[in-house]
């Protein structure tokens, strides 16, 4: 299992946590991109599923700690752990608690999305009861995501669990977005419709630097070129011009991605080559 990476960014403290792997079909994650082509970047298993990785973003902003993506859900019985390959128990909370952290600790959660994949740590069980993980925390979300969330339709209700989000929904824990916001000095939220309506990344920018943690705008380096969309995307034409407008800002200015799949290093920039944007891996002062 990957240890925890850390980074100064400028006045930022950073932490790029590990919350395990699963496991999802290959063809999935790259839509219509042949299986000759995507199983050179990520080589299936036997059951063509790819390994991803799970990589929350723990931020300090002075004594404030700002948890970026809550984890996957481990709430589920054996079926659901065998289907996506995984362990139990949260290995997030495990790391907060190497970094000194409670639950209680994190005073803001930033979520992409509401997928269980990225929200799943928003609640557990407590003495037979469903209890916020996160017992201090806001949850940021955009107002078009918790909607959807709260009423999928055949296509997205197998992704939006409702014991991740409606217990949070009730204590009236969600602050809502809509559009672009600065939520923080140096963290906005910007909308990347696509994966879903509602879906957005977060970026970071302080003393100069700039990072951006993708969601499942671009989850993996290996997804990065322009259609490399998989096929969960609700929308995968606006996922399209979503990447277009946002990846020549975010190379023209120099950001740095933290990928939110990515089973090895999550860390990477974009290029441009002859075939398009790609990605480099990098580590830039990550220990």
């Amino acid at each position: 299992m990957r240890p925890i990476l850390y980074r100064k960014l400028g006045r930022f403290d950073l932490w790029v946590l590990n919350d395990g792997d699963f496991w999802l079909d290959g063809g999935s994650m790259f839509g219509v991109v042949p299986r000759v082509l995507w199983a050179k970047l990520t080589p299936p298993d036997e059951q063509n599923r790819i390994r991803l990785g799970l990589n929350p973003l723990l931020v300090r902003m002075g004594e404030r700690y700002i948890l970026i993506e809550a984890g996957l859900d481990r709430k589920g019985d054996e079926k659901f752990r065998k289907i996506y390959g995984l362990s139990e128990g949260s290995p997030v909370l495990g790391q907060l608690a190497l970094l000194g952290l409670r639950p209680e600790d994190i005073s803001l959660v930033i979520h992409t999305h509401l997928h269980f994949d990225h929200a799943g740590l928003n609640t557990r069980w407590v003495e037979g009861r469903l209890r916020p993980t996160f017992p201090k925390a806001r949850h940021l979300v955009q107002k078009q995501e918790l909607e959807d969330a709260l009423r999928p339709h055949e296509r997205s209700q197998a992704s939006y669990r409702a014991e991740n989000v409606e217990p949070l929904w009730e204590a009236g824990r969600f602050e809502l977005v809509e559009g672009e916001a600065e939520v923080l000095p140096g963290v906005r939220l910007v909308p990347a419709a696509g994966h879903t309506l509602g879906m957005q990344v977060v970026e970071l920018e302080s003393e100069g630097e700039r990072l951006v943690y993708t969601g499942d705008l671009v989850a993996l380096r290996a997804q990065v070129p322009l259609l490399y969309i998989p096929a969960f995307d609700l929308y995968p034409m606006t996922t399209l011009e979503t990447r277009k407008r946002l990846y020549a800002r975010w190379l023209e200015e120099g950001y740095l991605l933290c990928f939110t799949h990515e089973p090895g290093h999550p860390l990477g920039r974009l290029v441009r080559n002859e075939k398009g944007y790609a990605a480099e891996a990098v580590d830039e002062g990550f220990t």
